[in-house]
């Protein structure tokens, strides 16, 4: 069976999660946190970074983003790059808005911060950036209201890697109860059609020893 290396709230690694629950493919899950990576995982990805997967013949795929790509060109039903040349410039436009602004912006000041920090037992959060990532995630959820309000999801009209990406990096933030979802309503109803969905529900599920997600994190009627 495939096997995933990933780290739980890891927004990459979910994003992954995301990817291999659409396409509805079997894997097995194993926890690799980065700053405790041994050299059994350095043998594998000598980056040590989290998600690496290995496939069902053997093959090694690292980094998100090649992982999520080699998966949809390898397992095309569902498509989730699009049809045209078009659509796939889009849809990647927007993994590359969440996996890299999104993510510099307000995942690595809330929950790089307050999660992360903690895990790996680096210090307090910064008040200072974490002031920051609540200011930014505010313009990040107007987006998404933006896009929603002309599109059926994110990239167009089918589900797409966008929407996955997004949701990977929402959720983790969502994990801590920092997103403000009232004032955004179509970030909300998208965030909660996606939630909904079967691949959703194994992130869901996600505990951290000493960290309990917010009430409202596995509640699908947020």
């Amino acid at each position: 069976m495939r096997c995933l290396y990933h780290m739980p709230l890891s927004p990459a690694s979910r994003k992954v999660r995301l990817v291999l629950g659409e396409k509805r493919l079997a894997y097995e899950l194993r926890v690799e946190n980065a700053w405790e990576s041994g050299d059994s995982f350095l043998a594998i990805n000598p980056s040590g970074e989290t998600p690496a997967l290995v496939d069902e013949e053997g093959v090694v795929v690292c980094d998100d983003v090649a992982i999520c790509e080699y998966l949809d060109e390898r397992y095309p039903d569902p498509p989730l790059l699009g049809s045209t040349p078009a659509e796939r410039a889009e849809a990647r436009r927007l993994v590359a808005w969440f996996d890299r602004l999104f993510f510099g912006e307000v995942t690595q000041n809330l929950a790089g911060e307050k999660i992360f920090k903690r895990l790996a037992g680096t210090g307090a959060p910064d008040s200072a950036r974490v002031r920051l990532g609540i200011t930014s995630i505010r313009r990040h959820l107007d987006y998404i209201d933006y896009l929603v309000d002309r599109r059926n999801w994110l990239a167009g009209d089918s589900l797409s890697m966008a929407d996955i990406a997004a949701a990977a990096q929402l959720s983790t933030i969502d994990y801590a109860g920092d997103v403000p979802w009232e004032p955004h309503p179509g970030a909300h109803d998208w965030y909660a059609r996606i939630k909904s969905r079967p691949s959703f529900r194994p992130l869901l599920q996600d505990r951290l020893a000493g960290l309990p997600p917010a009430k409202h994190y596995a509640d699908l009627d947020f």
